[in-house]
């Protein structure tokens, strides 16, 4: 960095002449700030790619695929692990688990490992507005009871109130009682408070997000939303979309001959569930009975569009906003989630479908033409339309990438400095990035060139 201009001022010119330069400076300063890219980071829990633009011809996700047609689309991204906190502590601090010494929830990272800085934390440390709606973080000891405030944050997390109904009984099984199960269609008059936690999160979100049109200064908006995690509970009228009739089985429902047992996951989370303990399965291997197999599969594609329509009413709003023209969007998920693939449910294993996640972003001007005056890149696209048509994805790159490299994608995408590559080890170093720099994938032909784009990464 050169030295401040106030300095060589003095020495060269003298107080009056100085007093001038801050003042110059603080107009450049200023610039820079009004010309910053927001950042809105969407991060889902346990979504794996099965979604319209990523070639699933069942799944309806009208207003993901829209974002997808705007935006440069990483068929091949992975997560570092398939667990919620390992991951989420992962991707966000932009190092590996075995550098966060994170492998499961119970250690924090700045306590057992280093004082490692976060992407929130970098973007408020460079004048950003730093908030978070919802599950971005994971809750509990991984991010010190927190979602690592202050540091990460200008101001403290959202989190929706009827999040604490999740786990309890509110799902009205056939005997006509509460239960606490797997499978949760809901009446969402009749549930705690009367709506659900994705649904507080998006207007929470937009209601930052008209706060933010008026400001000063750019602004970092992480929204995690919890569906698809269980348990699926979701507005029972998702359910309509998927007929269990249409309900396929995985194409590959056997565990695999001479799997070793480290490689299996029971998936002893969703035993817990009292329908699923209703049917007394075998441990560890099951198998599930084929008819549950499938309303589990509805459950999970009816959990994946009912989040699909909390995304469409925040991208919207993002229109009407008009900020759709200086805020770079990125979409990704902290891991995926098996559907019966392998004889596997759940996540916890290293298995494809348990690792592999939705990754896109969209950058304005970049992945897509600035929007014209009234023009609405992100107009609300109704998942129950019979004429909504598959969007295709814009640009699409089919190199295999990981999550551990949203962090300095993201910097480099909004103009900031790009941290620098850790050294090996990095437990005493606060800021830098174990992940590959993605920026030479926006290089796109046609388009200006960017001087934040360096020449190879």
């Amino acid at each position: 960095m050169p030295p401040p201009r106030t300095g060589r001022c003095l020495l060269l010119l003298g107080l009056v002449l100085g007093s001038v330069c801050v003042t110059l400076g603080s107009q450049a300063q200023a610039s820079l700030t009004t010309d910053a890219l927001n950042v809105l980071l969407i991060i889902v829990d346990d979504l794996r790619p099965s979604l319209g633009c990523y070639g699933d011809k069942l799944v309806r996700s009208p207003n993901i695929d829209q974002l997808a047609s705007h935006s440069l689309l990483f068929q091949n991204a992975f997560a570092q692990q398939a667990v919620c906190a390992p991951s989420r502590v992962s991707f966000l601090t932009g190092r590996r688990p075995d550098t966060t010494r994170l492998y499961d929830f119970n250690s924090y990272w700045r306590v057992h490992a280093g004082n490692f800085s976060t992407i929130p934390q970098y973007f408020k440390d460079n004048g950003y507005v730093t908030m978070s709606v919802g599950k971005v973080f994971h809750p509990g000891i991984s991010s010190n009871h927190s979602d690592d405030s202050p540091y990460s944050w200008s101001f403290p997390p959202y989190h929706p109130s009827s999040e604490k109904y999740e786990n309890t009984k509110t799902c009205r099984g056939p005997d006509g009682e509460l239960h606490a199960n797997l499978l949760c269609p809901v009446d969402v008059v009749d549930v705690p408070e009367g709506t659900l936690p994705d649904k507080q999160s998006t207007e929470e979100a937009i209601r930052l997000l008209e706060k933010m049109k008026t400001s000063a200064s750019p602004f970092f908006l992480a929204v995690g939303y919890h569906k698809p995690h269980i348990p699926f509970r979701y507005p029972k009228e998702f359910q309509k979309l998927y007929p269990l009739e249409n309900i396929t089985l995985a194409p590959d429902p056997e565990v695999p001959d001479g799997l070793p047992a480290v490689a299996y996951n029971p998936w002893m989370d969703i035993r817990q569930r009292e329908d699923v303990q209703a049917l007394n399965i075998s441990v560890p291997y099951g198998p599930i009975p084929v008819d549950f197999q499938r309303k589990i599969r509805q459950s999970y594609f009816a959990s994946v569009s009912y989040l699909d329509t909390q995304v469409g009413h925040l991208l919207s709003a993002l229109d009407d906003l008009q900020l759709a023209n200086s805020t770079i969007v990125a979409f990704t998920s902290d891991h995926g989630w098996a559907l019966g693939e392998h004889g596997e449910w759940a996540k916890y294993s290293n298995f494809d479908v348990a690792t592999r996640v939705p990754l896109m972003l969209y950058v304005p001007g970049r992945t897509a033409a600035l929007p014209e005056a009234g023009e609405k890149l992100f107009p609300y696209v109704d998942p129950f339309h019979s004429a909504s048509e598959l969007m295709e994805p814009g640009r699409q790159s089919t190199d295999i990438v990981e999550l551990v490299s949203l962090f300095p994608t993201l910097a480099g995408l909004a103009g900031l400095q790009v941290p620098p590559r850790c050294p090996v080890p990095s437990f005493h170093v606060e800021l830098c990035r174990e992940g590959k720099n993605l920026l030479k994938h926006f290089r796109f032909h046609g388009l200006e060139e960017d001087p934040y784009l360096p020449g190879k990464p």
